[in-house]
């Protein structure tokens, strides 16, 4: 899976989401202008000890991110859409789109991509969710319709034993 971020502007948001894919073994991608250095102690707290296991990849602008990796299919989740996240079958390396946080994904690319376009239901009043929050809804639910590849999903206890 590769989760896409179009101008981030909150280090803690990257920093989530970095740590996001590490645990679900998907990709990275940002894309400039970034509103923080990939050094900034926030960034790196909130990824906390995973940065160094994360595979991310950093473009120049939109363009760029679309050439470098061949012209790809690109889920776009954005409040505007008409498509639930949940209608959609994700490949398995699927490209999940965010916009950056205080506007989200341009209109201008959302109508040249209206069948690949997303929204995560909520209540009227509520303009959206956090970015890191987000990531980790469509992320997971294109992992679970892959039954979650080679992620661990059995959980066991540190000191004692679930009963049979």
């Amino acid at each position: 899976m590769n989760i896409v971020l179009l101008e981030p502007e909150i280090p803690a948001n990257t920093g989530n989401i970095g740590r996001t894919c590490v645990a679900c073994g998907a990709a990275l991608h940002l894309i400039k202008p970034l509103g923080f250095s990939l050094s900034d102690k926030y960034v790196r707290r909130s990824g906390l000890d995973y940065w160094d296991k994360l595979t991310y990849f950093v473009y120049e602008d939109y363009t760029d991110f679309l050439r470098k990796n061949d012209d790809p299919v690109v889920y776009m989740a954005s409040t505007k859409a008409r498509k639930l996240y949940s209608e959609v079958r994700y490949p398995k390396n699927a490209y999940i789109l965010f916009g950056k946080e205080s506007a989200g994904i341009p209109e201008e690319i959302l109508v040249k991509n209206r069948d690949y376009a997303v929204r995560i239901p909520m209540q009227n009043e509520i303009r959206s969710l956090n970015l890191s929050n987000s990531v980790a809804v469509l992320l997971y639910e294109a992992m679970r319709q892959h039954n979650f590849g080679s992620l661990n999903t059995k959980g066991e206890l540190h000191r004692l034993r679930w009963d049979s």
